[in-house]
C-alpha cells in the first residue's frame, strides 16, 4: 500500500525505465567515468594551452636561428650584439646605460 503511494507520486516520465536508463548513464558519464565530461574539458583547455605554447616556441626557435645566422655571417652584427647584450666596450669608449623604470625596479629586487 505504502509503495503503490510513492510509485504513484513519481512523475509519469521517471517511471519509464528506458528513460531512467539513459538519465543513469548521462549522469554517470558527466560525474563518475575515468573520462567523465568535466575531466575532458579541463583536457581540452590544457590541450589548447599547449599548442599556443607549441607556437610561440617555434616562433622564437625560428627568430633565434636567424639571429644566430646573423652573427656568424657579418662581424659587424656580432660586435653589435656583445656592445648591447654584454656591455663590451673598446678601452677609449665610455658606456652610458639608460634604463627603462621597469628595468631599474627589477635590477633593484635582483640586488636586495
Amino acid at each position: 500500500m505504502i509503495r503503490l503511494n510513492l510509485i504513484e507520486k513519481v512523475p509519469p516520465a521517471f517511471r519509464n525505465k528506458y528513460l531512467l536508463t539513459i538519465l543513469i548513464f548521462f549522469l554517470w558519464l558527466l560525474l563518475f567515468d575515468s573520462n567523465n565530461l568535466i575531466s575532458r574539458y579541463k583536457d581540452m583547455r590544457e590541450l589548447h594551452k599547449l599548442k599556443t605554447d607549441r607556437e610561440y616556441y617555434i616562433n622564437r626557435i625560428e627568430e633565434d636561428k636567424r639571429k644566430l645566422h646573423e652573427l656568424k655571417t657579418d662581424n659587424h652584427n656580432l660586435e653589435k650584439f656583445a656592445r648591447e647584450q654584454y656591455r663590451m666596450k673598446k678601452p677609449d669608449e665610455d658606456i652610458y646605460i639608460i634604463l627603462t623604470p621597469r628595468e631599474d625596479r627589477q635590477i633593484t629586487r635582483k640586488n636586495n
